[in-house]
C-alpha cells in the first residue's frame, strides 16, 4: 500500500518510505529553483554551435548557477564532478562533459539541476547543432510530445501508470523505443526521492497522484530499440543498437486541479529549433 507523508518543517529531508506531499512553501521553493535552471537552459541556446566543447558548456552552467547564488546539484553527487550531463546522439543519458567538440548535425540533451535554498530544480532539454537530419528532428519532436502527453495525465485522481501509458503509446505509435532502464523520480528537498516515475505502463496502475506530490517526468526515447548499456566510465548510457536517443525533462507538482510545471522556459524555448 502506498504511503504518503505531508512535509512539515520537522520532516527529515531524506529519501524515505513514503511519497512526500508539499505545501505552498514547497511549491514556491520549486518555482524559484526551477526557473533558474530553465533560464540557464535558455542562455545556452546561442552557445550550442559547431566547434564548442561540452566542457565549455558545462563551465558556463556551473558559473551561472553559482553567480545566481545556487549550488550545482550534480557536482559531488555519487562522485560525479560536473554541473551537467551532456548526452550526444546515441547517448541516452549521463554523458560526461569533456573536450569533445560538437559538430553540425548533432543532437544533444543538456541536463542540469540547480539547488536554491535547499530546493532542487531538475530539468533537461534537447538542442540541435546546425542543420539536423529529418529523422533526428522527428525523434526530438516525438520525445517532446511524449513529455507533454505525460504531463497532461499528471492530475489528482490519476495514477503514475497513466503518465507512463500516455508516453509509451505515443512513442510506440511512431515505432520508437521507450527506455526502461532510467526513470523519473520524486524531487523537492531531496534530489532523487519517491516515487519512481516510469515512462511506460498501464492506465490505473501505480500510486495515486495527490495534491502536493512533486516529481520529474523525463522520457528517454530511442529511434530504434529501447535497450541500453552503461559504458566503462560507470555513467554514460548509450543505445545498444547505436540508434539516436532524445530526452526532455520537467519538474512538476500536482495541484488541486492539475499540475504546475516548475521548469518551463521563461523565453518560450521549450524545444528546438530555437530562434533566440
Amino acid at each position: 500500500m502506498t504511503q504518503y507523508l505531508q512535509v512539515t518543517p520537522a520532516t527529515p529531508a531524506a529519501r524515505g518510505h513514503a511519497i512526500k506531499l508539499y505545501g505552498p512553501e514547497g511549491f514556491a521553493g520549486m518555482r524559484k529553483a526551477g526557473r533558474l535552471s530553465a533560464e540557464i537552459l535558455d542562455a545556452l541556446v546561442p552557445l550550442v554551435v559547431p566547434g564548442v566543447s561540452t566542457a565549455e558548456l558545462d563551465d558556463f552552467v556551473r558559473e551561472r548557477i553559482l553567480a545566481a547564488g545556487g549550488i550545482p546539484a550534480n557536482i559531488g553527487y555519487s562522485g560525479y564532478q560536473h554541473a551537467t550531463c551532456i548526452s550526444i546522439n546515441h547517448v541516452v543519458c549521463h554523458g560526461i562533459p569533456g573536450e569533445k567538440k560538437l559538430k553540425a548535425g548533432d543532437i544533444l540533451n543538456i541536463d542540469l539541476t540547480s539547488i536554491i535554498d535547499g530546493w532542487y530544480g531538475d530539468t533537461s532539454r534537447m538542442y540541435f547543432v546546425g542543420d539536423v537530419p529529418v529523422k533526428a528532428r522527428r525523434l526530438v519532436d516525438v520525445t517532446y510530445e511524449c513529455l507533454m502527453l505525460g504531463i497532461e495525465q499528471a492530475k489528482p485522481g490519476n495514477h503514475l501508470g497513466d503518465i507512463g501509458h500516455a508516453i509509451q503509446r505515443h512513442a510506440e505509435k511512431h515505432r520508437m523505443g521507450v527506455v526502461r532502464d532510467f526513470v523519473g523520480h520524486g524531487v523537492g528537498l531531496v534530489y532523487h526521492d519517491l516515487p519512481d516515475v516510469y515512462h511506460f505502463g498501464s492506465r490505473g496502475t501505480g500510486p495515486e497522484l495527490r495534491p502536493g506530490m512533486i516529481f520529474t517526468i523525463e522520457p528517454m526515447i530511442n529511434a530504434g530499440r529501447a535497450d541500453t548499456k552503461v559504458l566503462d566510465d560507470g555513467w554514460t548510457a548509450v543505445t545498444r543498437d547505436r540508434s539516436l536517443s532524445a530526452q526532455f525533462e520537467h519538474s512538476v507538482g500536482i495541484t488541486e486541479t492539475g499540475c504546475e510545471i516548475f521548469t518551463l522556459s521563461p523565453a518560450g524555448l521549450d524545444r528546438p529549433p530555437y530562434s533566440a
